[in-house]
């Protein structure tokens, strides 16, 4: 197709009397037309100006539609050049056979994106050196009642147990200043929550206080599906959901369902040190491929070897460093998990927090063969208590994981997951999110000054503008989990960058900081106390 025709193309496909907005209706056919080469790379896309006229729709309408196809690597726009049509063919794949020659697999499924959060820190200490830790290095834990001597509590574990308990990155300690990845729980709408609830006991159902049906709850499994084709581009119908109580469970799930011990596993590195514990104790053979600036970043060795079984990425926003995946890099495992059966397990654990632009579109929304396993949770979104999750299966799979869903883990809860659909359905759950996305974006720009005014560009913060905390970079060879004990010792929590990869030599070193949980005004006193703890640690910045 001509850019020339684009508009007559276009006028024959919006309808105007849908429900769904003009918005979203150009949005797709536009993703439509450029995935399927009918707008080619290269081509110039009309002005703004230009297309609201031929179409009859507000110019800010198109402006808005432009800006989310620039973000998502469709098309590229420059000051008084114009817009034009991204070349999003697939990075290269290289094939085991053709490693020599280097020959290259450019094959593109129409499909999408994908991408995975994930692996886990180094057997790194938590930072409180203290509890399960202390027994797992050889040392009884103080205090306790009858404690086993420490050699027999080593024999007691299996040897995946071992290596879980001593490579645990949680901390005993579960609040304090700059804690990543933890909610202002304090502005959650208790209120209306407590409405909801007083409801259904006020006229208790009794189907509502035995085990959870396979899946969960239908009403909430509806409202989900809804609420996730909508905001994330989600493509699935209420079966395809299934209730859990969080991204651990979810991983666990499709872990235990798609991959037998031994079975290989690709996973970002750095990743999230929560769910490489979950693979490390389903005897799954981790390997972890570094990132880059596009996300999960495979080698020629990589495509070299055995292929994976599963992949785990976090394509929207990747744990810990923040960068989104690429269109292109999103084709190249979709096509490549097509080519090889992998599947791929999309992480999506914090999308809806993102500053300045639209949440981008899921990586299994470009899915066209059912390869990708979508998790979410709403432990940022309302709060981590609530231990509510989700995963979104294949369609052909989604009746098999009900069923061992219900079979392994015989859920229950059914209030809390009633009173959630109804929080849900009467919008309540939108609302809270446009309220604390627009909170958390000024708490983080506080953040990111203070962080300026101390030390410009000297270490720079990174994460891109999405999530809840930043990455704060220091000088190669710094030993950022020393920083970390000396910010404890002053009740300001922030986690080691270094413990988020598969191993210390391959290790960047920095400061994940949370700035979520900590009111507007704390932020630089607390950032000021943080740096005492950096500058006494690295006598360089003193």
């Amino acid at each position: 197709m001509r850019a020339s025709v684009l508009s007559d193309w276009l006028a024959q496909r919006l309808d105007r009397g849908s429900a769904q907005p003009v918005y979203r209706q150009l949005h797709k056919l536009l993703q439509q037309a450029i995935l399927s080469r009918e707008l080619p790379a290269g081509a110039r896309v009309p002005s703004s100006r230009l297309l609201a006229a031929e179409l009859g729709i507000a110019r800010n309408t198109v402006t808005q539609v432009y800006e989310q196809l620039v973000l998502e690597g469709y098309v590229t726009s420059a000051t008084g050049r114009g817009t034009f049509v991204a070349d999003t063919s697939p990075d290269e794949i290289v094939g085991a056979a053709e490693i020599g020659s280097m020959e290259t697999v450019k094959k593109a499924s129409n499909s999408g994106a994908v991408a995975v959060e994930n692996a886990i820190a180094t057997n790194s200490p938590s930072l409180g050196g203290t509890g399960v830790h202390a027994i797992a290095a050889g040392g009884p834990a103080v205090g306790a009642v009858g404690a086993q001597p420490p050699r027999a509590a080593a024999r007691a574990l299996s040897t995946r147990g071992a290596r879980l308990v001593a490579g645990a990155g949680v901390s005993k300690r579960q609040g304090g200043a700059f804690m990543p990845g933890v909610p202002d729980v304090s502005r959650f709408p208790a209120r209306i929550w407590t409405r909801l609830h007083n409801k259904y006991w006020r006229s208790l159902r009794p189907d509502l206080l035995t085990y959870a049906p396979g899946g969960g709850l239908a009403l909430l499994r509806h409202v989900l599906a809804d609420y996730l084709r909508t905001s994330r581009s989600v493509r699935c119908s209420p079966e395809q959901i299934i209730i859990t109580t969080g991204i651990h469970q979810s991983v666990d799930l499709a872990v235990r369902l798609l991959s037998d011990p031994g079975d290989t596993i690709w996973t970002e590195d750095p990743c999230y040190w929560g769910v490489r514990s979950v693979l490390h104790v389903s005897g799954l053979s981790a390997r972890p491929i570094a990132v880059d600036s596009e996300g999960l970043n495979p080698s020629p060795a990589d495509f070299a070897a055995p292929p994976p079984k599963l992949m785990l990425v976090t394509p929207s926003h990747q744990y810990p460093l923040g960068m989104v995946m690429s269109l292109a890099r999103r084709r190249m495992l979709l096509e490549y998990a097509r080519q090889h059966q992998c599947w791929i397990i999309e992480d999506d654990y914090d999308s809806e927090f993102r500053y300045g632009s639209r949440p981008l579109a899921s990586l299994q929304g470009l899915d066209t063969a059912g390869q990708v396993i979508y998790v979410g949770s709403f432990g940022k979104t309302l709060f981590p208590g609530l231990r509510v999750g989700y995963l979104v299966a294949p369609q052909a799979l989604a009746e098999s994981f009900a069923t061992a869903s219900a079979e392994l883990y015989r859920e229950g809860q059914l209030i809390q997951q009633a009173v959630l659909a109804e929080f849900i359905a009467e919008g309540h759950f939108t609302s809270h999110i446009r309220k604390m996305r627009a909170l958390y974006g000024q708490r983080r720009q506080v953040l990111l000054d203070a962080v300026s005014r101390r030390y410009g560009d000297a270490l720079p913060a990174m994460g891109g503008d999405a999530g809840l905390h930043v990455v704060m970079q220091l000088p190669e060879g710094s030993d950022d989990r020393a920083v970390a004990e000396a910010a404890l010792a002053r009740n300001i929590v922030v986690r080691p960058l270094s413990g988020y990869y598969s191993a210390r030599e391959r290790a960047a070193s920095g400061l994940l900081i949370g700035y979520a949980c900590v009111p507007d005004e704390e932020i630089a006193p607390a950032f000021e106390t943080l740096a005492e703890a950096i500058d006494t640690t690295l006598p360089a910045f003193a």
